[in-house]
């Protein structure tokens, strides 16, 4: 049987700027994005200012409303990055099987790991470790990947919960249904007019039952339920290429047409592009977006880029297309996002319908047009359309939120 332990650093973005500034320590203290505009909305917050209310993705003028003591620090995602991989510097010391789950999360397999000691024992080991850099992480250990994730969650902050194949009925089959990985407050809700309220009353459903309800993902709810998911933990050195590229923004209005997604799908996508472009990726395959909604409820869509590209046109065109598939406009639009990924050689996505030489003109014409817009600012080059809102085409989503590999959506 394997032992798989799922590690959550606490507060991750917040406790990472109190070991940068010891004096935000005592505070209610709130990350956010840029303290103008509304590019404020709450990332991260410390556990005083959470026991104040203060939630992930509140605005800064309601978080202020709750806590006028608030301190206020924009997120600096190259810090938080920095601290991440000197913490799974440490995970890898006891298993080459170590695959991230976002900038603050990762499962480790230790199955092969005996010489450390058993999984709560490692566990306990590496909380210990993690101290030392002024961090802390909540540990989950189980017997697969979805309980591991359960555990960690289930003690906060600095803790270690055990769910064996032995009381794992007992310690998991309570929990309701919105606690499993993957069930969303709108799948929860579906489940619920079945009257399927707990982890246990999933696990007993009938199979048939769930495909029919929920295609096939009602059978991998079925698994997970029952404990019986086997998906394997990957070793860490699979995750040394960068896997996806993406920038989000939040507006400093609501969005409300059809047009104002557009200039800001623009501005994404040529930010997008050009560090595509700069960092010599290749051409990308796949198109995600992220929408959030006026009342912060958010989703993701993808599809596939065909012929795979890297240019900014081309990714725009695909993030409408998505958009107008899948949004109606019944609330107004806070914040969008744009990533893209599954990257090859150029050379080997090259249509036998393409001009090699055509391409590459377009090609040096977009990175030259990235290049200038590094030296001179974002706004320095823009599409027409941009100028209809100069206010939103005017930022620059690199500094507000660049979505980094292994962690597209943000944690609720």
């Amino acid at each position: 049987m394997k032992t798989i332990l799922h590690s959550d650093l606490n507060n991750f973005y917040a406790t990472c700027e109190q070991v940068f500034n010891p004096a935000l320590k005592d505070c209610f203290l709130g990350v956010c994005g840029s303290v103008k505009d509304r590019h404020g909305i709450i990332l991260a917050k410390n556990n005083k200012a959470k026991a104040l209310g203060i939630k992930t993705g509140m605005t800064i003028k309601d978080a202020k409303d709750l806590c006028p003591d608030l301190v206020l620090v924009e997120a600096d995602f190259d810090k938080y990055l920095d601290y991440s991989q000197k913490v799974r510097k440490i995970y890898l010391e006891y298993t080459d099987f170590v695959e991230p789950f976002g900038i603050d999360e990762a499962w480790l397999d230790v199955t092969n790991s005996k010489i450390f000691g058993d999984g709560e024992k490692i566990a306990n080991e590496i909380r210990e470790r993690v101290k030392q850099l002024g961090l802390t992480c909540s540990v989950g250990v189980s017997f697969n990947k979805i309980f591991a994730k359960l555990g960690s969650d289930m003690k906060k902050p600095d803790a270690t919960t055990v769910i064996s194949y032995d009381n794992y009925k007992d310690t998991v089959w309570n929990l309701p249904c919105s606690d499993l990985l993957m069930v969303g407050r709108k799948t929860a809700q579906k489940l619920g007019k079945f009257n399927v309220k707990t982890i246990g009353d999933l696990a007993k459903m009938d199979d048939k039952f769930l495909v029919k309800t929920f295609g096939k993902w009602g059978q991998m709810l079925s698994i997970y339920a029952n404990g019986l998911d086997n998906s394997p933990v990957k070793r860490y050195e699979d995750y040394d290429e960068i896997k996806s590229v993406g920038n989000s923004m939040t507006c400093y209005r609501d969005l409300t047409d059809i047009e104002d997604v557009h200039i800001m799908f623009s501005v994404l996508a040529d930010s997008v592009s050009s560090r595509v472009l700069r960092k010599n990726l290749g051409r990308a395959s796949t198109v995600s977006i992220s929408i959030r909604d006026e009342n912060l409820q958010s989703f993701t869509r993808q599809a596939k880029l065909n012929p795979p590209s890297s240019f900014a046109d081309d990714i725009l065109n695909l993030a409408m297309r998505l958009f107008m598939e899948n949004y109606d406009f019944q609330k107004g639009i806070r914040s969008l996002g744009i990533s893209v990924s599954d990257f090859a050689e150029e050379s080997s996505q090259l249509s036998i319908f393409e001009n090699p030489e055509e391409y590459e003109k377009k090609k040096k014409l977009a990175q030259t047009l990235g290049d200038i817009r590094d030296r001179y600012g974002s706004t320095s080059l823009q599409k027409a359309i941009n100028l209809k809102d100069k206010r939103i085409a005017r930022e620059d989503p690199e500094k507000e939120h660049t979505i980094h590999p292994q962690g597209f959506t943000s944690k609720h």
